[in-house]
């Protein structure tokens, strides 16, 4: 593997990127035969294939996936050299990729923009996405740092807690229980739930917090794509949706949702930033946990309440 060129691993990443020798030769700006070429002197010099031929293009083999991490970290640690180079010349300037699951990006902003302040030389990429998509990321190198409510366990990662997640029970104004206080497990287990996809953290919760009570789980409410999705459902009164404190700051505060006196709730989890254990910390991505270190826990949303005042509860 001594003889492999950057050229050829740029070529095999944009093969497995657009799935056809043309594809890949258009996004690299590069003749169709010369990314050939590119591939057949790996292939050769590898003597194994990375790609199968179907109808559909080509589909990596196994080889072809270990070629292709490979590929996402060195890229990934010449990104990481640049910053260090312009680090040993004075230089403050770096680049982050920054991905944070889809329950995050309520208060990213925020953050992005405190750190800004401390950092302005430090150009941040924000990608979001749901659990599952912000993991792939973390697997396939795209991402430096992760914001997540659960670290998965399949990947070898380095996390730290920055701050607490509060997960509660919302409903419309109008619900029945909106003014009922210590409403049981029990009775809240009658509602019809509107809840995110299978593998989500809020979702994981949930079903953990239901999980005693025999058959709930056999259908646990109706599945939405985004948390958006699920509060325009509950201001419309189609349910009750367990959820991330976080995302409702404002429909709380212009009184468009409401937050039900569950016992248990809320259920306190943890925000915490992930990095993977073989990834070379760049200045950037240090400075960026040092912030979060001090200051990440004062860019999350405020609750000086988590219910409405007693006076105006009810049994």
């Amino acid at each position: 593997m001594r003889n492999l060129t950057l050229k050829q691993l740029r070529a095999i990443q944009a093969i497995m990127k657009h799935g056809t020798i043309a594809a890949a030769a258009n996004a690299l700006r590069l003749t169709p035969p010369a990314v050939t070429i590119q591939l057949k002197l790996v292939e050769e010099e590898a003597k194994v294939s990375l790609f199968d031929r179907t109808n559909e293009g080509l589909r990596p083999t196994a080889a072809g996936l270990a070629f292709l991490d490979a590929a996402q970290m060195i890229e990934e640690r010449l990104r990481v050299l640049d910053d260090e180079i312009d680090a040993i010349k004075g230089v403050r300037v770096g680049s982050l990729n920054l991905g944070v699951v889809s329950t995050a990006k309520y208060f990213a902003p925020r953050l992005m923009a405190t750190f800004r302040n401390e950092h302005p030389d430090i150009a941040i990429k924000l990608l979001i996405g749901n659990r599952a998509e912000t993991i792939a990321s973390l697997k396939s190198h795209e991402v430096d740092i992760a914001l997540m409510g659960r670290p998965p366990k399949d990947i070898p990662l380095r996390s730290a807690v920055f701050g607490d997640h509060p997960l509660v029970v919302i409903a419309a104004p109008d619900h029945p229980l909106a003014k009922r206080r210590d409403i049981t497990k029990e009775r809240i287990a009658q509602e019809h739930f509107l809840v995110r996809e299978p593998g989500s953290g809020t979702r994981i919760s949930l079903e953990i917090f239901l999980s005693e009570l025999p058959g709930r789980l056999d259908d646990l409410g109706t599945e939405m794509s985004s948390n958006e999705t699920i509060k325009q459902a509950v201001m419309a009164g189609l349910g009750v949706a367990f959820i991330s404190a976080h995302t409702i700051a404002l429909e709380l505060e212009v009184g468009k949702l409401v937050m039900l006196d569950v016992v248990g709730m809320p259920i306190r989890r943890q925000w915490f930033s992930v990095v993977r254990t073989d990834r070379t910390l760049s200045p950037a991505m240090k400075a960026f946990q040092d912030f979060l270190n001090r200051k990440g826990a004062q860019c999350l949303p405020f609750f000086d309440k988590l219910y409405p005042d007693m006076g105006s509860i009810h049994r």
